[in-house]
């Protein structure tokens, strides 16, 4: 015999709402200063970019002009987040990178982030609680797929 399936909007409306706050737990423990979603968006591109990037690829990546990409450089910038250095593939662009500070400290917030979640999983979890939640981990990547 099968049991009843869940009410999905119900199980959708508290996912929703537990994730967020999931989201905003690990964020706080980061212990970053907070960026708005364009510098967001932006300092997580560059971190995946070993190279750099310049302002016009970071705007098309971004879906946004290029005033408005150089507007957020600049603000991270001021902020001692990225800087600029000549692009060597072509002597009139600049690329922005990460500057090393703002490196060390994301992996600093990340690892920091993790920890917190590893530790949380291991106090407050079961053996078995943790699987099932390692199970989850499987099903929203499933969600998220294209």
């Amino acid at each position: 015999m099968h049991a009843d399936p869940p009410d999905l909007e119900a199980t959708a409306a508290a996912l929703r709402v537990t994730i967020a706050r999931l989201v905003r737990r690990v964020r706080n423990e980061g212990g970053m200063q907070e960026f708005t979603p364009s510098q967001t968006a932006v300092v997580r591109m560059l971190s995946e970019l070993d190279a750099g990037a310049t302002i016009a690829e970071l705007a098309r990546l971004e879906n946004v002009r290029p005033q408005s990409m150089s507007a957020t450089v600049a603000e991270l910038r001021d902020a001692g987040i990225v800087d600029r250095r000549p692009d060597p593939d072509d002597g009139r662009a600049q690329l922005v990178f990460l500057t090393d500070a703002a490196q060390a400290a994301i992996t600093r917030a990340r690892a920091n982030k993790t920890g917190w979640l590893v530790n949380a999983m291991r106090d407050r979890l079961t053996s078995d609680e943790q699987r099932t939640l390692a199970e989850a981990a499987e099903l929203f990547d499933r969600l998220l797929a294209p």
